[in-house]
């Protein structure tokens, strides 16, 4: 099928969609947009499966993902009006808003584990997380170093001389087996894989004390305080698409996630579900009682605490202003574990 013939169907749909519900009296979905962090991946999987199979269709809502990338800032448009919710990093982001005034707050936590590993050779002495402070160079981007390796330096003693700059090439750390580098448990590795040859150690380096939330869903003072149902649907919906992609049928929202993203390969999409399985990375601690997306006062602090110890945030800031835990913690789509 052409996509000209499926433009047409879809619009065939949604025409008779409307008249039908139009007839039958029912409400008209509520349209809503959500900006990812970058093009579309298996790291997005949940809010995909949820379009694909219906979940948010079920709670009136009509959700557009819209992805993110190299020249895309979702996040601008989220604080500009423009779109309805923002797919967040990590904690960072939140209390850096809450710093400059900006009425933005995270409303859930997709990740309960920062996915950012650090990578080692085999075989080269560096298998534990002590030995990586005897690397030759770490290879880190602008943004890693300024974060989690300012904590890495307080709370362990690591070199910040040893720093180079990624460059998202993973040829240098390839070459170079003494050498440390980041990347996302979900990507690096399987590239380093491909062209290397070899499986690099991995360090994930929430398991070590980063303990910050990740892959956030972010929204607007006003939307939560004008539109809380609406909050509700999407979180909750969401939360229930997370569960049915990573323990139900997927195939569906992979292929939505193939459609917006053509460079994204099957078995890129596998190895990338394994990782997220693997480490716990959306499905572990806290969800286990609370549901996926579960987020806690004392994990929030705890992550504040070692930022501030760390320079990396303003010590004193109200940090329960910059989320709300009003739409978790509902074990929503516990049952849906399979």
């Amino acid at each position: 099928m052409t996509a000209l013939h499926r433009s047409f169907l879809s619009a065939v749909f949604l025409s008779t969609a409307s008249f039908l519900s139009m007839a039958s009296g029912a409400p008209a979905a509520e349209k809503v947009s959500f900006g990812t962090n970058w093009l579309a991946q298996p790291e997005h999987g949940g809010f995909y499966q949820s379009v694909a199979d219906g979940t948010y269709e079920a709670c009136g809502l009509e959700v557009t993902i819209l992805q993110g990338g190299p020249q895309v800032n979702n996040r601008a448009l989220l604080l500009a009006g423009k779109i309805d919710f923002n797919m967040g990093g990590n904690m960072l982001e939140p209390f850096s808003a809450l710093e400059e005034g900006i009425p933005v707050k995270v409303i859930a936590a997709s990740f309960q584990k920062e996915p950012q590993v650090l990578m080692t050779h085999p075989d080269q002495g560096f298998d534990t997380w002590e030995s990586l402070k005897d690397a030759d160079t770490y290879i880190l981007g602008d943004q890693g170093f300024q974060s989690y390796f300012q904590w890495m330096i307080t709370e362990f003693g690591f070199d910040a001389s040893k720093r180079v700059p990624y460059t998202f090439n993973p040829a240098p750390f390839i070459a170079d087996k003494k050498s440390v580098q980041q990347g996302y448990i979900t990507s690096e590795p399987y590239a380093v894989e491909k062209e290397g040859g070899f499986k690099p150690n991995l360090f994930l380096i929430a398991d070590y004390g980063f303990d910050t939330y990740s892959t956030t869903i972010e929204a607007m003072t006003a939307t939560i305080e004008e539109k809380p149902e609406i909050v509700t649907c999407f979180v909750e919906g969401s939360i229930k698409g997370w569960y049915n992609y990573l323990y139900g049928d997927n195939s569906a929202a992979n292929e939505l996630i193939k459609a917006d993203n053509p460079d994204m390969s099957d078995e890129q999409i596998a190895f990338s579900i394994d990782k997220m399985k693997e480490y716990g990375i959306v499905d572990s601690g806290d969800t286990e009682t609370l549901g996926i997306g579960a987020m806690t006062d004392e994990r929030m602090q705890s992550f504040y605490d070692k930022m501030v110890k760390a320079g990396v945030v303003t010590d004193g800031l109200d940090i329960k202003a910059s989320y709300t835990l009003d739409f978790v913690n509902q074990k929503v789509g516990l049952n849906l574990k399979k």
